[in-house]
This record gives structure tokens, C-alpha cells and sequence, in this order.
């Protein structure tokens, strides 16, 4: 039998996201998120392509990007409430990662596997962030799959995207857990 990392399988069998709504300060300084970016930036890469990088979003740039969300909403003919929503989550946020795919050229590897890629570092984020004792959640929403916003809000380019928005902070209550898949519902087994 191979030997088991114990404590990593327990994080990995109990860990649950933390709402965004519940994350308030303090957040991480500089130096642990950046280990926190090294743990998510070893996410398997077929092709060694680094289809993604991050943007780290503070307060103020927050709050500039909840006043931007306002306009786009009235330009895409939003109603209120989903304005409303999708501003409150800048608003209410002190640090955010913005996980940005990046469509690279390639041959041999497909821009599908390269979506792949920018999911898992999306998760591989919010896993180190928990891990790290930190408050967490994998967060999108109308604004950032409009790629008017996306450009003006993070000056990104015709072949990038915002594969998610990483929220970070403590968190102030532990929610309940949730219902868990079940695996007999999920899972097949081909034995032939």
C-alpha cells in the first residue's frame, strides 16, 4: 500500500467553501497569499501553456469595479435586483483573485483542455486558501462573463476570460454543511 497523506485527505473529504457574504477582515497579507497563488499555480497544465494567471483585487479596486458593475447592468438592460446582487459582491469583499483564462496557441493542446486547466487552478486556489485557515469562495456571476466589463473592469484581452473570482478573508460564522452528492447516483464502474 502506497502511504497515505492522512491530514490531506481529511481537508479534502471535510472541506467546505465559505459565502462570500460571510468573509470580513482580516485578509491575507502579501506574503501568504503569494503562497497561496504558488500552492493554486501547481494545478495540472497539460502542455506545461500556463492557460491563466491571477489579478489581485484590493478594497478600493473593489469598490471601483462594484460603481462599474452599475453601468454595465443598465447597458445590458439588467433589472435592478440582479444590479443590485452582482454589485454587492465587490462591495461587500476586501480581497478577491481574479483567476483570468488564457487562451494560448497550440498545436497539440485544445483551448477545452486549457478551460479545464483555468477551472482547476480556480480550485486548487480556494483549496489553499482554506487550507491556510482562511475564509474562501469560488464566486462569478453576470458581470464577469460579459466581456465588456471584463475588458473595461481588468483590461483583459479578446482571448482572455474570467474563469472565477476567489474571495478571501475570516471568516465570521462556520456555515452548516450541505448536502454531499451521492456516489452510487454519480459513479459507474466498468469492470469489462
Amino acid at each position: 500500500m502506497p502511504p497515505k497523506n492522512t491530514a490531506a485527505l481529511e481537508f479534502l473529504l471535510t472541506r467546505r467553501s465559505r459565502p462570500a457574504k460571510s468573509l470580513g477582515l482580516p485578509v491575507p497579507d502579501r506574503t501568504t497569499l503569494e503562497t497561496i497563488l504558488t500552492a493554486a499555480a501547481r494545478t495540472p497544465d497539460h502542455g506545461k501553456l500556463e492557460p491563466w494567471r491571477f489579478i489581485v483585487l484590493e478594497r478600493a479596486a473593489l469598490l471601483r469595479l462594484g460603481a462599474l458593475v452599475e453601468g454595465h447592468g443598465a447597458r445590458l438592460d439588467r433589472n435592478a435586483e440582479e444590479i443590485a446582487k452582482a454589485r454587492k459582491q465587490y462591495d461587500d469583499a476586501h480581497l478577491v483573485v481574479a483567476v483570468i483564462e488564457v487562451q494560448k496557441p497550440s498545436e497539440k493542446i485544445p483551448s477545452l483542455e486549457q478551460t479545464y486547466s483555468a477551472g482547476a487552478v480556480c480550485l486548487a486556489l480556494l483549496n489553499a486558501a482554506l487550507a491556510s485557515g482562511w475564509g474562501a469562495n469560488w464566486l462569478s456571476g453576470w458581470p464577469s462573463h460579459d466581456p465588456g466589463f471584463a475588458q473595461e473592469a481588468f483590461g483583459l484581452d479578446a482571448h482572455e476570460r474570467i474563469a472565477g473570482l476567489i474571495h478571501l478573508g475570516t471568516e465570521s460564522a462556520t456555515p452548516p454543511d450541505r448536502p454531499r452528492p451521492d456516489l452510487s447516483e454519480i459513479t459507474s464502474w466498468i469492470t469489462e
